[in-house]
């Protein structure tokens, strides 16, 4: 037995509360005549009420079975005397249960290991046994839930009520879980970036000029721990993502929301803005193809015409445009719901003074509407300055503190993939430095995030 067909039971006797606390609360309503006590609940509500105290403690101790559950399968396959034949070695072992694990759950044929092979029949035992444990505490779990809630069931029951509160916990079990996972994610970062500034100081990180990390490679460059100023880093995100590419998503997201909003014919604004929110679902790796094989050479071009010799085919600006063109309808579907939001009284009022339509945009509109296009700017931003794939695809791995858009930059996130990528040690200052740059990356955008929800939350508080 698997912990699949423990879930299968507990939801075949869910399903089986459900219709007998339905049939018995219908039996009560239809015996309570006139004068006498009504149901106080429908009886879809009191079918409800035991399918969710038959399933969900249930389900709930299933969840938390199945992490326990491999421990102990792996406890008693290492117990056994095949299981302590292994080598001592962890990678080798781990490698060895691995292939037996996959053999004894249908994931593989036959082991090529002899090892493995003889811990087959210790891991399907295992597996069986412990299945078979957590599947019937989890069936007892459901008939107890099944029982208890079929005998509350009553007239004076306020089934409707308990159903809420049970949809009420799943709602804020929903949320907690949304909460946990932010600060997991905070503390995983934030304990590597300890680690990371026991080794390097948080000054030479936080204000250095120059990014070269390296490790060790012989015993003779123990003392060898490389450069980390992360400055180079942020302007080259900053110069990507901030600037190049806002240059180039504001006026043609702005602009292509005034016209959709404005100007544009009804029929044409239902063609135009489902193909100018396609851009959006567009994978980042084509916009890099893209980036890498058309502008980047362009560019090139471009700076060689103008006479800057220094022009590369990886380049900023060529990230920059790409990563501009990306980004256009965050700011253009911000910018079009800020501009429609604008109460219709305004626009009549300004056109009723004399004012054309152009004046009109351009001195009630957008001003009004400006708190929630500067809002979908900064969320635009934060989108721009966490991309990596047209930034390794078109601008290069190169940190250099430069100005020059037809120059050589790299960014936070790229160089994060460059850290964890290849073998090196975990605790080595060189892989460590990219949880440092994750956190700055983290808070940075995090802090964009914030004032662009504190701005638009502003605005519908004017204009809702």
């Amino acid at each position: 037995m698997s912990l699949f067909v423990g879930l299968l039971l507990v939801l075949g006797v869910a399903a089986a509360a459900f219709v007998l606390a339905r049939g018995r609360a219908t039996t009560l309503r239809a015996g309570a005549g006139a004068g006498r006590q009504r149901l106080n609940s429908l009886p879809n509500y009191h079918g409800a009420y035991a399918f969710l105290w038959a399933a969900l403690p249930a389900l709930l101790f299933l969840a938390a079975w199945a992490p326990i559950q491999q421990g102990l399968i792996a406890d008693a396959v290492l117990s056994s005397p095949a299981g302590q034949a292994l080598p001592d070695f962890d990678l080798a072992r781990d490698s060895i249960l691995s292939e037996a694990r996959a053999v004894a759950t249908g994931g593989s044929d036959l082991a090529f290991n002899p090892q493995a092979q003889a811990l087959v029949p210790e891991y399907q035992a295992a597996i069986g046994r412990y299945s078979l444990i957590g599947s019937g505490l989890a069936l007892l779990l459901a008939l107890a839930g099944a029982g208890w809630s079929w005998s509350r069931i009553s007239l004076d029951l306020r089934a409707r009520t308990g159903v809420e509160k049970w949809l009420m916990g799943l709602l804020v079990a929903a949320s907690t879980v949304a909460i946990l996972t932010t600060f997991g994610i905070v503390l995983s970062l934030l304990f590597e970036t300890i680690r990371f500034f026991q080794k390097v100081p948080a000054s030479d990180f936080l204000f250095g000029l120059n990014w070269s990390p390296q490790v060790a490679i012989r015993a003779d460059q123990a003392g060898s721990s490389g450069a980390f100023g992360s400055i180079p880093l942020f302007w080259g995100t900053i110069f990507i993502g901030a600037i190049i590419a806002m240059i180039v998503a504001i006026p043609l997201g702005l602009m292509s929301a005034i016209f959709l909003t404005q100007y544009a014919p009804a029929k044409l604004r239902k063609v135009l803005k489902p193909l100018l929110e396609i851009l959006a679902g567009v994978p980042t790796v084509v916009y890099g193809y893209f980036a890498a094989l058309t502008v980047a050479p362009l560019v090139r071009d471009l700076g060689l015409s103008i006479g800057i010799s220094s022009a590369s085919s990886e380049s900023a600006l060529a990230a920059g445009l790409v990563m501009g063109v990306m980004i256009i309808p965050f700011v253009s579907s911000m910018a079009d719901d800020s501009i429609a939001a604008v109460p219709q009284a305004m626009r009549d009022g300004s056109l009723a003074l004399g004012a054309t339509r152009s004046e009109t945009i351009r001195k009630v509109i957008l001003p009004a509407a400006l708190p929630g296009v500067v809002g979908g700017v900064l969320l635009a931003v934060s989108r721009a300055i966490g991309e990596t794939m047209i930034v390794v695809m078109a601008a290069g791995l190169a940190a250099n503190l430069t100005a020059n858009p037809f120059g050589s930059v790299t960014t936070v996130t790229t160089q994060i993939v460059q850290l964890l990528t290849g073998d090196q040690e975990f605790d080595s200052p060189k892989t460590l430095a990219a949880f440092a740059l994750g956190l700055v990356l983290f808070l940075v955008t995090l802090v964009l995030n914030l004032i662009a929800l504190r701005v638009v939350r502003k605005y519908r508080e004017a204009y809702e």
